[in-house]
């Protein structure tokens, strides 16, 4: 396939060596519209599908909706969530990563996918097509704009920068790595900024919506500091409070906080991908546990930045955040241990589209890290994705969730809403 045209604008373009994949960058459109669109190559035609132009940057806006999502295991049930959202009037659909998942895991699988455990570049191209290869995911692409963040599985569980979650030598790992990158480039929206060379690919990024939401997109996997602690669920240890411990890494936190000093819009929004507020849990021998790949394992990290956030005054933070499976709001303090300390912004966690087969509403789990964190105001374990519709004055967040996933067509419902007020940090529910 050699390029392919759009109707206005430059060409599109296509590379052989990237599996002939397209990315149309448009030019000339007006900001704020919606627009409809396909592709045409070789006699054949796409299914239309609908966009929309942010509004000039700084121009008024009185609202701006979206909905964000992660963690869609092809194999634990159907992306039934994604047909919901796909009929919803959305501005923008945020992915805040695991858009594959590289191997197999779960004892219930209700879909399969091709082949083992992936490795190389073919690999990683047959296993996008696989996911992409479902209706109700095609459907959630064509109904609206997407920007993506990856988090693990679009390349190996839990790994940090260059180092795998296995013994694979760290050599053997950039080149999987550089594959999974260049794979993800190619089925993603992306633009060429974003082109891979190598096993490095400039992800993070900064959107900008009206004079009413600012967006950072950040990247905590490529850049991290090993999970302290061995990694897992453990006890703290001295690397987990070690100065130097990072999940963002010295270039993008400077980036990162040099937005957030600057900040002017309404809103100021962080769309990552693992757990900032802290999660402590207790064992039966009354030992303090945190989760090593979370933020959690990098403290002093968090507390530099929503320290900084608070210092500079950064308009209404809010936080975007998947991984976990499950839904939870939090309030964000610079002192989780002082119930008394005050908010510095409020996270929202999205559960996933599919992972870990048909949830429940609440697991004892649940009930116990909602009772040893008081700054969380919510958990929910079901399947779904949240939407946030964001207007000058209150920020409001509904979680969407179906209550089966490993059988299609279950309903969608609104289990829970909560509203942020501006110049008022901290989540209210509705």
């Amino acid at each position: 396939a050699g390029p392919w045209h759009a109707q206005r604008g430059p060409l599109s373009y296509s590379d052989r060596l990237l599996g002939h994949s397209v990315h149309a960058e448009v030019e000339g459109l007006e900001p704020g519209r919606t627009y409809f669109y396909r592709w045409i190559v070789g006699g054949e035609a796409s299914p239309v599908g609908r966009t929309r132009t942010a509004p000039a940057p700084g121009a008024p806006l009185d609202r701006f909706r979206f909905a964000f999502a992660s963690c869609q295991q092809y194999e634990h049930g159907y992306y039934t969530a994604y047909r919901h959202m796909s009929e919803e009037e959305l501005d923008l659909v945020v992915h805040l990563g695991d858009y594959i998942y590289e191997r197999t895991w779960g004892e219930k699988l209700i879909r399969h996918h091709e082949g083992p455990e992936i490795m190389t570049l073919d690999d990683y191209r047959a296993r996008y097509t696989t996911y992409r290869s479902d209706p109700d995911l095609q459907a959630a692409h064509a109904a609206a704009p997407w920007v993506v963040t990856w988090d693990d599985h679009e390349v190996d569980n839990n790994y940090a920068d260059g180092i795998p979650e296995d013994d694979q030598p760290r050599d053997a790992f950039l080149l999987r790595r550089a594959a999974a990158y260049q794979a993800y480039y190619e089925f993603m929206p992306l633009r060429r900024s974003s082109l891979p060379a190598g096993p490095d690919m400039q992800l993070y990024r900064a959107l900008r919506f009206g004079d009413l939401v600012d967006m950072s997109i950040l990247d905590t996997r490529q850049y991290r500091s090993d999970q302290p602690c061995g990694d897992g669920t453990k006890p703290s240890c001295p690397e987990q409070l070690a100065p130097e411990q990072s999940i963002l890494g010295a270039r993008q936190r400077a980036w990162l906080f040099r937005r957030l000093a600057e900040a002017d819009a309404r809103w100021n929004v962080l769309a990552q991908q693992v757990m900032v507020a802290r999660l402590r849990g207790v064992t039966d021998d009354g030992d303090e546990t945190w989760s090593m790949d979370k933020w959690d394992g990098y403290p002093l990290e968090r507390q530099a930045m929503l320290e900084h956030m608070r210092q500079r005054g950064t308009p209404n933070p809010v936080v975007l955040t998947g991984d976990i499976h499950s839904n939870w709001v939090a309030d964000l303090t610079t002192d989780f241990a002082d119930e008394g300390a005050p908010v510095v912004a409020t996270e929202f966690v999205g559960t996933s589209i599919s992972s870990g087969g048909d949830g429940r509403d609440i697991s004892e789990g649940g009930r116990r890290a909602l009772a040893l964190n008081p700054h969380l105001k919510f958990y929910n374990g079901h399947r779904g994705y949240v939407t946030a519709d964001v207007r000058p004055d209150v920020w409001r967040t509904e979680f969407r969730v179906v209550d089966r996933v490993t059988e299609p067509g279950a309903p969608v419902r609104t289990r829970a809403a909560f509203v942020v007020e501006a110049g008022r940090p901290g989540a209210q529910s509705a």
